[in-house]
């Protein structure tokens, strides 16, 4: 394989999996994504590895690093944040290498957003509360097509984990309760999920911008809203006794 696209995890350098962490240290040529992976994750760069901070690179500049890295038969390490498959602009990099005939795999990472369920504590998929994540951001400077607008999403009134967006979440909160979430819906902001910065807070619709805006956070932050935030939830059926299945018969 010429390249590896690996996923870091959300920030603490032990969440990466066993096999990103094996591959990293075998790179030749290591670019990561600076803005938000944890640099401590490079001290397992082996003696000799060149390192690529790709936050200020474009992707044509990423794009020639790795084909000549793999003219010169190295290998090379691409470190994307949390998962590379969600909003890790991983696609336009594939098309680039198989447009070369440039041979690649992606490693898969611990999210941010499961990181986030972590920090506070929660399950996502409470029985009878919801058994639907919806993962999405706010409209910024990437579109989002006018059927996932988070309006016509919060019709569901499912657990919304929401990226890249704290920065306008005053925004987020109105297409939250114009949708159909009632503004005493619990929220929760967690930064920096699984860093030693972590910094977690909770509200409702109604008084969640005002929260965040004190605190001063802006950046690298998820967004969490639901009723698995604080709802009363049934057991699972999986554990019930009367719930008899192949490894178990009812008793």
């Amino acid at each position: 394989m010429d390249v590896s696209f690996v996923g870091a995890g959300p920030g603490d350098p032990e969440l990466i999996t066993v096999k990103g962490q094996r591959l990293l240290a075998e790179a030749d040529i290591i670019i990561y994504a600076g803005s938000l992976v944890n640099p401590a994750l490079l001290s397992l760069a082996k003696e000799g590895a060149a390192i690529y901070n790709s936050a200020g690179m474009t992707l044509d500049e990423v794009i020639a690093v790795m084909e000549a890295a793999v003219r010169d038969k190295k290998y090379v390490v691409r470190l994307h944040t949390g998962d590379p498959s969600i909003y890790g602009a991983i696609r336009e990099q594939m098309d680039a290498l198989d447009a070369r005939k440039i041979t690649y795999e992606v490693i898969p990472g611990v999210s941010s957003f499961l990181a986030t369920a972590a920090a506070l504590q929660c399950e996502y998929t409470l029985p009878e509360v919801s058994q639907t994540v919806i993962i999405t951001r706010l409209e910024g400077r990437t579109p989002v097509p006018e059927s996932e607008k988070l309006a016509s999403l919060a019709a569901h009134k499912s657990t919304m984990c929401i990226f890249l967006s704290v920065h306008m979440l005053s925004g987020v909160v109105k297409e939250l309760i114009d949708g159909g979430y009632p503004a005493d819906t619990p929220i929760a902001i967690v930064q920096k999920a699984s860093w030693p910065e972590q910094h977690i807070l909770r509200g409702t619709l109604e008084d969640i911008a005002a929260k965040v805006l004190a605190a001063k956070i802006d950046r690298t932050a998820m967004i969490v809203v639901g009723r698995c935030l604080d709802s009363d939830y049934a057991l699972s059926r999986l554990y019930a006794p009367e719930f008899g299945h192949m490894y178990r018969d009812a008793k």
